[in-house]
């Protein structure tokens, strides 16, 4: 694959549309595009409105087509919200090759058996995986290409949404002219970029906070154990500047972004602004040490429930690899300080390393090109260890298409 492929990432979030263009080769991925809009329509994940919904999507499609000269298609979309839950899953099929070699084929198929469960209609299948496969009794193996055996298992976790809100999102993207190439469970795609194999390993929790929403993700034993998302997020900061200086959300959006700070004892008295107030003509002057006033204690709160909604899953005490925070709002300056004084001291604040995506609200964005791409490397070295198409080129297009074939058949 000498001059790459182009994936596309459409992350619709609540106070912003994302879309991330990466062109992707066996050796690097290089994020070429970026576009973005003001989130409309939309509510904790959900689509409230498919109209104005499609105008945001729009929007960010063009910002992003005009900065990389090229048309988009085709996208993954990222997923998230209280309606995603996760349910174990088994799958056995007998290996099929004549030598008893495990093939790409078997480990398709013994996928394909760990998706037949019983769903509620209301459910539909946004997943599948994988946390360990089985050869002939022998546990705990995590790639079974070429293995010897008669015998293939897996244990898996099923991914499920609500059919509604999942259609609904298709919906969208598709009367937005594009086709849906996948649909990639949020959590999952940011943990790519943001957590290591040990972390998953020991412990850890990944949470990202977001506009309107905070998704959170709880890892063990190397997989995801349980995941969950509170209704809280910037925006709720920017409800609170409003009401305390009595001005206009648009106003305190901006004070927040351009003056705020998370820290009370991190603030100056020395910088001062004006204030427009609803109701009055003349303008309050107001400075940052009392803007951080507001800031600091929903931030803490934030936290705070952070810290408890973990606890209500089942997982108590702080986790031996801590807490992994990304999501806009970590853009605050000194938010950290917070987090560990709520988290622990083991919390930190993960970004994406590609230039122009620097900043911690397109995690999720990034991590889904990530996750893409390490699917199409793991087929691409399947393919290579079974003598497949030893043309580069071909075969690099050949096993990218593959993927996509699999994320779109839970379309």
């Amino acid at each position: 694959m000498s001059s790459g492929e182009f994936i596309v990432s459409l992350d619709i979030g609540t106070s912003k549309v994302r879309v991330i263009v990466a062109e992707v080769t066996e050796e690097s991925t290089q994020i070429v595009g970026v576009g973005s809009a003001v989130a409309k329509g939309t509510k904790k994940g959900a689509i409230i409105d498919i109209d104005q919904a499609v105008q945001s999507i729009r929007e960010a499609v063009d910002h992003a087509e005009r900065m990389v000269g090229i048309e988009i298609s085709k996208v993954f979309v990222g997923i998230s919200g209280n309606h995603v839950s996760l349910q174990p899953s088994h799958g056995v099929v007998a290996v099929s090759s004549e030598n008893r070699e495990i093939g790409i084929q078997d480990v398709e198929r013994v996928m394909q058996a760990a998706r037949v469960v019983a769903l509620p209609p209301e459910r539909s299948i946004i997943e599948v995986v994988p946390k360990q496969f089985v050869v002939d009794g022998l546990s705990g193996i995590q790639d079974p290409h070429g293995m010897i055996g008669v015998r293939l298992e897996v244990e898996a976790i099923i991914v499920t949404g609500s059919k509604t809100i999942i259609h609904n999102m298709l919906r969208c993207v598709e009367k937005a002219s594009l086709r849906v190439a996948g649909i990639i469970l949020l959590p999952l795609a940011a943990s790519e970029l943001c957590l290591s194999t040990d972390e998953k390993n020991m412990g850890v929790v990944l949470a990202d906070i977001g506009g309107g929403a905070t998704s959170l993700a709880v890892f063990q034993q190397g997989h995801m154990a349980a995941t969950a998302v509170l209704p809280v997020g910037g925006d709720y900061i920017t409800h609170d500047i409003a009401i305390g200086l009595r001005t206009q959300t648009e106003t305190a959006e901006r004070l927040k972004r351009k003056y705020g700070v998370a820290l009370v004892e991190e603030a100056s008295e020395d910088v001062v602004f004006q204030v427009p107030t609803i109701g009055n003509h003349q303008e309050q002057t107001v400075n940052q040490e009392e803007l951080a006033h507001i800031i600091e204690p929903r931030v803490e709160e934030t936290f705070e429930l952070i810290r408890e909604q973990v606890e209500s899953l089942g997982f108590s005490g702080e986790p031996a690899g801590g807490y992994v925070l990304t999501g806009g709002v970590m853009s605050t300056p000194h938010i950290l300080g917070v987090a560990r004084s709520q988290l622990g001291q083991a919390a930190r604040i993960v970004s994406p390393e590609h230039i122009g995506v620097q900043d911690p609200s397109f995690t999720s964005g990034v991590g889904m090109i990530h996750y893409i791409r390490k699917r199409w490397m793991l087929r691409l070295m399947e393919e290579a260890s079974q003598n497949r198409a030893p043309q580069k080129s071909k075969r690099g297009s050949s096993a990218l298409e593959r993927v996509k074939n699999w994320f779109s058949e839970f379309i």
